[in-house]
């Protein structure tokens, strides 16, 4: 008995996928729990294990093909079993079964009239099972023909006429699309919007339209945390961990975020709600070759400055080799963006919606300032805060940013802390 595999939901709110390598081929025996296929799913890679054992009969959906959720994508058999025919290649799913799309949608005396059933012509026309059966045979799709029966039923006179007349009308031949490679100035490169990088330019073009992004800009003097940072760093180093000022923003964030909850919050638009978030996720923006990913690190209150560490080595380079599992993408409260360490100063960062708010952290410059009446060089670190104002207030953004600089400034603050 064949068995029909729908493209499961992995994910929060997964709708789609990117179907990236078949790890079998049709003909194949499969165990249960066996690696089927490759998905890419908002910015990671997934192996779909396979539902039961069997016999690869038939793959519906091609590599590089984006599927939805609840679609057909491969059909089981046992061993020894074939297809009798090939099934149609799902365009979408219906709630009444899976059907070819056709120009117009399906009457509703259609659907009273004709129960649904495998067939390789539509069941959009209305006609009898004979005629069905005729226009199969003739190889004719029955949609095409124009009934002259009651309430425009397609008789066997008006298929016969339809091939008769077919076969002295030549098709029209389908007319190629044409790709351009070059535009008014040149040659040029089409690169598919597939992968991260859709999955990026949807998230971002979301953030913009529904949230109405401010933000606010800073400086802090980390001239102190500096020092302690590469005092720490040799003893980080014996333990095999890379220390980063990054963790210490992070803590620093975190102290912003207990005084000013509505920055670690998200809007509930349907119910009219903010929702203040009791924990503190701390996502992190990471370059990587195939585009951003933010890795989320869970419960960044609860942990050290030397786990906090630890924990985003192992996440970025994860993300970095597009092995990171999709469960440390999710769950954000709050993100920073270190756009600092490719060299960046200021930027607006877009907020990781549903999020609320993002920290935008510049390089640390060595900066000449006036210090207790001399003038004085010293580290400078800028910070670019963006949030939703629907949330936030310009005032609220403003504390909490000084909030964030004052542990920053004074380490010992976060030392305490932790």
């Amino acid at each position: 008995m064949t068995f029909e595999f729908k493209f499961p939901d992995i994910g929060e709110g997964l709708t789609e996928g990117e179907i990236v390598r078949w790890l079998v081929k049709e003909g194949d025996e499969v165990k249960e729990g066996q690696p089927l296929v490759e998905v890419e799913t908002d910015k990671a890679l997934a192996e779909i294990p396979s539902p039961k054992t069997g016999v690869i009969l038939k793959i519906l959906a091609n590599e590089k093909e984006i599927v939805k959720v609840g679609q057909v994508i491969v059909i089981f058999g046992e061993k020894g079993e074939t297809l009798t025919t090939s099934p149609p290649r799902p365009k979408s799913v219906g709630v009444v079964g899976e059907l070819e799309e056709a120009p117009e949608e399906v009457s509703a005396v259609a659907v009273k009239a004709e129960p649904i059933k495998t067939a390789l012509v539509s069941e959009h026309a209305l006609a009898a099972p004979a005629v069905r059966a005729l226009a199969k045979e003739l190889g004719l799709d029955i949609n095409k023909v124009q009934g002259t029966g009651p309430e425009g039923r397609v008789l066997e006179k008006d298929v016969r006429q339809f091939a008769e007349s077919k076969e002295k009308i030549p098709e029209p031949e389908k007319k190629i699309a044409k790709v351009k490679k070059y535009d008014l100035y040149g040659y040029v490169d089409r690169v598919p919007l597939r992968g991260v990088r859709r999955s990026i330019a949807k998230a971002m073009v979301k953030s913009k339209y529904t949230a109405p992004h401010v933000t606010a800009m800073d400086e802090a003097d980390v001239t102190g945390l500096w020092k302690i940072r590469e005092k720490e760093k040799k003893a980080a180093e014996k333990k095999g961990i890379k220390l980063t000022i990054l963790p210490f923003i992070i803590k620093a964030v975190i102290a912003g975020l207990s005084e000013h909850p509505y920055l670690n919050a998200s809007l509930d638009d349907e119910n009219e709600e903010i929702i203040l978030k009791k924990y503190f996720n701390i996502g992190v923006a990471t370059d990587t070759p195939e585009g951003l990913m933010v890795p989320v690190v869970k419960n960044a209150k609860d942990k050290s400055i030397l786990q906090i560490a630890d924990e985003l080595t192992r996440l970025v380079e994860k993300a970095r080799n597009r092995t990171i599992d999709l469960a440390d993408l999710k769950g954000g409260t709050f993100t920073i963006s270190n756009y600092g360490a490719l060299g960046g100063i200021y930027a607006t960062p877009i907020i990781n919606y549903p999020e609320v708010a993002i920290l935008g952290v510049g390089k640390i410059k060595d900066t000449p300032v006036v210090k207790n009446g001399k003038l004085v060089v010293r580290k400078i670190l800028s910070l670019a805060l963006s949030f939703d104002h629907r949330v936030v207030d310009g005032g609220e953004g403003a504390r909490f940013l000084n909030t964030v600089i004052a542990r920053l400034e004074d380490p010992d603050l976060i030392l305490l802390e932790t």
